[in-house]
């Protein structure tokens, strides 16, 4: 009966594997895919899991932990203006937590500090975007305190982090937090306060921004994707000489700052049919200066 069961088995993870190669890649299983879609991520799509899959595994990370946060941004087209938005692999304060005590020498950490509450009014908007009041309480500031052992010593690592500094908005027109801003407030800020003492004492572990740290904000990015053929064929570089130099550094100038060429390639371009002297290249890489 085993037998029959374990031949079963291997008969439907086949099938699994020949009908979704990138789970193969990547070792994922039926199983495993089911709880990263309905318990890890649920409703992220297929796409964003796997970038978390992959972000897991360069870093040697068990996903099933979820150390990584998928986080929802707003991304900026340079070349159109256009915004989308999209899922962002964002490491965790647990992460950072992992990370320190990966280390070897991270020493413990103190209970949360908080400043005076603070209660305020903000301008926000209900269901209906109406204009109205917001009541929050929130701790002024929070002061987190890591330990590490240096040369056998305990040293500590402090990092104080503003409510105001740091919460989240409803919206870009409303100046209230956010239901979990507004829910939680000290918790929160602790974890902002942490991620960032445990930036300072273990600065290996890099300077990206925690999920918590980016919750329910909005993150504009540039979009450096190469233009396309006919965005640049309006701007002929192939038929500037060089020896006119004075009469083409505009168009060259206009080219760099629209993004449709770098100072690198004007040159490179410019230079297979004559040369430029140091003093003219010096002013072709000063317009991206």
């Amino acid at each position: 009966m085993n037998a029959i069961v374990q031949q079963a088995q291997e008969r439907a993870l086949s099938q699994w594997f020949e009908s979704n190669p990138w789970a193969a890649m990547r070792g994922i299983d039926e199983a495993m895919w089911n709880a990263l879609c309905t318990t890890i991520y649920p409703g992220a799509k297929t796409e964003s899991i796997l970038m978390a899959v992959d972000y897991c595994k360069a870093r040697s990370l068990d996903i099933m932990l979820k150390p990584v946060h998928l986080v929802p941004m707003q991304v900026k087209d340079a070349q159109t203006g256009n915004k989308a938005w999209r899922d962002v692999p964002m490491p965790g304060v647990g992460l950072y937590r992992i990370q320190a005590d990966r280390s070897g020498d991270y020493a413990g950490a103190d209970e949360p500090e908080f400043g005076p509450i603070i209660e305020a009014e903000f301008d926000g908007q209900d269901y209906q975007k109406n204009p109205i009041k917001v009541k929050v309480r929130y701790p002024e500031w929070c002061k987190y305190t890591v330990y590490k052992m240096i040369g056998g010593q305990r040293v500590s690592f402090k990092a104080t982090e503003f409510w105001l500094e740091n919460y989240a908005t409803q919206s870009a027109y409303s100046e209230a937090p956010n239901a979990m801003w507004k829910k939680r407030p000290f918790a929160q800020l602790a974890k902002c306060a942490e991620a960032q003492a445990l930036r300072k004492g273990w600065p290996e572990i890099g300077q990206e921004p925690t999920a918590e740290e980016m919750e329910g904000k909005a993150y504009i990015e540039k979009d450096i994707t190469p233009p396309r053929q006919a965005d640049s064929a309006p701007v002929a570089l192939e038929h500037y000489p060089a020896d006119s130099f004075e009469q083409n550094f505009p168009k060259w100038k206009a080219a760099i700052e629209a993004g449709k060429r770098t100072p690198e390639q004007i040159i490179q371009t410019v230079e297979s049919k004559a040369a430029l002297t140091p003093e003219q290249k010096q002013q072709i890489e000063g317009v991206a200066a």
